[in-house]
């Protein structure tokens, strides 16, 4: 296996690997399987690696996602609110266009962090290592180095975001008008969330195709850096994916991405709308206490 780059995704962020020889592969692809489907997968990972194996990679991931999410959201609110009392509107291009500019900050702010991240995953570089790595890179290629990848991202998630934004807002409002409905509760948002994030998910898996590409090409080039070609344009990428496996190839793993995006956009998002009601409440009781 060596030098073999390929694309991991444990349900909140995708993690390059990069088998260097036999030995350095990370301890659970040392003996792959074949899977039929993503449930025979799923069986057949409880079966041979335990329950805990589906797991791995958690700690690194929440170092990325923790701080990506408080950006995003909190970006998100403060914009949604901001445009609602600017434009004197409640629109529902409003949440749409929030949600795009939400995202947009944080792929960017995150962007250079995910980029370290791929560096030291492929190489297995030393924070030391790393420091005199990144210098090179941006004494080489200047600072917008650091940003590499951001195209494909981009492309993928501002998207996903508007769509996911305007559609939850959408299903949110509709249900709350349901009449055995008083007000606002964690299902609604829970129901809401899974809704617009598989609508959202379905409507930009060919970004999300040519994003995983993109990836392994990075990896491919962290590990062969002579041979490795020049990454192509994400239209390009798309019109050779067609080329190669036909319009189904830009919807390839349909069903694992919604399987991971449904439940995963629900719990984020009621998680996120119940702890925001609790801690406005909390500081309501406060404020009328010291009154």
């Amino acid at each position: 296996a060596l030098g073999k780059c390929f694309l991991y995704c444990n349900g909140l962020m995708d993690h390059l690997y990069v088998c260097q020889n036999g030995n350095s592969c990370t301890a659970w692809y040392k003996a792959p399987t074949h899977f039929t489907g993503t449930l025979d997968a799923f069986v057949k990972i409880t079966r041979y690696e335990g329950i805990r194996s589906l797991w791995s990679g958690l700690p690194p991931t929440l170092v990325m996602a923790v701080p990506a999410t408080v950006i995003y959201f909190t970006t998100y609110d403060q914009l949604r609110d901001y445009l609602y009392t600017w434009t004197g509107s409640r629109g529902h291009h409003i949440p749409l266009l929030a949600g795009a500019l939400a995202r947009l900050g944080a792929v960017t702010v995150i962007s250079p962090l995910e980029l370290i991240r791929t560096k030291m995953q492929s190489r297995q570089l030393s924070y030391r290592e790393l420091g005199a790595c990144i210098q090179s890179s941006v004494a080489q290629d200047g600072w917008l180095s650091l940003w590499r990848g951001w195209g494909p991202t981009v492309l993928r998630d501002v998207p996903f975001s508007a769509l996911y934004w305007f559609n939850y807002e959408l299903v949110r409002t509709w249900l709350c008008r349901q009449p055995w409905l008083d007000e606002a509760t964690f299902m609604v948002s829970f129901t809401s969330g899974a809704i617009s994030g598989t609508v959202a998910a379905v409507l930009t898996l060919p970004f999300d195709v040519v994003k995983t590409q993109r990836q392994i090409e990075l990896g491919d080039s962290e590990v062969h850096p002579v041979s490795a070609s020049k990454p192509s344009s994400t239209w390009l990428l798309m019109q050779r994916i067609r080329a190669e496996s036909g319009t189904r190839g830009l919807f390839a793993g349909f069903l694992p991405r919604v399987i991971k995006v449904a439940p995963a956009c629900a719990i984020m998002i009621s998680t996120y709308e119940f702890g925001k009601t609790f801690f406005q409440k909390l500081n309501q009781e406060r404020r009328l206490r010291g009154l």
